[in-house]
């Protein structure tokens, strides 16, 4: 069965996927998407996702043309029809076609989108060996210009963090404040052990409240290690007993050297494997199932 996309209600062939040229979302990056997981024929946290993408759209003064309900079962039926039971989910809302100028009137509705495929940001083997990043200069947009809890189409402050980890030949780009205080990484959320505590920049510094990040900070906390969101610096990065990060494609991923220091031995720390241990377990066993009757440890 091949891939397909749903464009405003219709189920098209992957490869005959289009939108016009025309639409904000593309000339401006006017609009907002989400990035979905489906482990073992379940959704994980659509509830969750769909919620955040409908206070996107309500910050940006966006009208989705679905309630939240048909959106989930729209994102469900993209995802039988795509016959995947691990794959990725990017729903897409754009303000819609317009002219060539700014104001949002001239789009009279949005374009909604849903595309199902696999993803792999980083082989199997530096889950293995763990990850290696940098700094970016490329500083965060601050929260009080744009909102980082809006998952917008504009990706561009992340992706020039992004570019400089590929210069620098490694794995990912932590992002600072416009203070220096760290941040998050150019697509995931950052946490650090130490002392027998975790810790994740606070929220106000500007990060995403990540969905993985909310589950992970659950699964810390029933390790019985205190979970700590705090403001901290790249001294304390460097000084780490371990780091890991935190996404819906990245899901966990184990840091071992950081601006050339290594993180703790060098090697992913027990805190962190514990966390991704747990994190699949959880993934195997939760979600919401894309068809009615799903087959669980054996039973159905």
């Amino acid at each position: 069965m091949g891939l397909v996309t749903y464009i405003n209600g219709q189920f098209v062939p992957k490869e005959e996927a289009k939108i016009s040229v025309f639409d904000h979302g593309y000339l401006y990056g006017d609009g907002i998407f989400e990035g979905i997981r489906v482990y073992h024929g379940r959704v994980f946290r659509l509830d969750e996702h769909v919620k955040r993408l409908y206070d996107s759209a309500h910050y940006l003064m966006l009208e989705i043309p679905l309630s939240p309900e048909q959106m989930k079962q729209a994102i469900l039926e993209t995802v039988r029809r795509c016959g995947l039971r691990d794959a990725y989910i990017r729903p897409v809302v754009s303000r819609g076609v317009g002219d060539l100028g700014l104001d949002p009137r001239k789009c009279k509705t949005a374009s909604v989108v849903i595309i199902v495929d696999t993803i792999q940001l980083h082989p199997e083997e530096a889950y293995l060996r763990g990850l290696r990043a940098i700094h970016a200069t490329t500083r965060k947009v601050r929260p009080d210009a744009l909102s980082p809890q809006a998952k917008t189409l504009n990706y561009l402050n992340g992706i020039m963090a992004r570019m400089e980890a590929n210069l620098a030949g490694v794995d990912e780009a932590i992002m600072l404040t416009s203070d220096g205080y760290v941040c998050e990484c150019s697509a995931e959320n950052i946490f650090l052990v130490r002392g027998g505590e975790v810790w994740t920049p606070a929220p106000y510094l500007g990060i995403l409240k990540g969905i993985t990040r909310e589950t992970v900070m659950g699964l810390v906390r029933e390790l019985g290690l205190p979970m700590l969101e705090k403001v901290f610096t790249m001294y304390d990065v460097y000084t780490a007993e371990e780091c890991f990060l935190t996404g819906t494609g990245a899901e966990v991923g184990p840091v071992v050297e950081v601006d050339s220091r290594r993180i703790g031995t060098g090697a992913p720390g027990p805190t962190t494997l514990r966390v991704m241990k747990l994190f699949r377990e959880l993934t195997r066993r939760e979600g919401t199932p894309i068809y009615e009757t799903e087959v669980v440890e054996g039973r159905t």
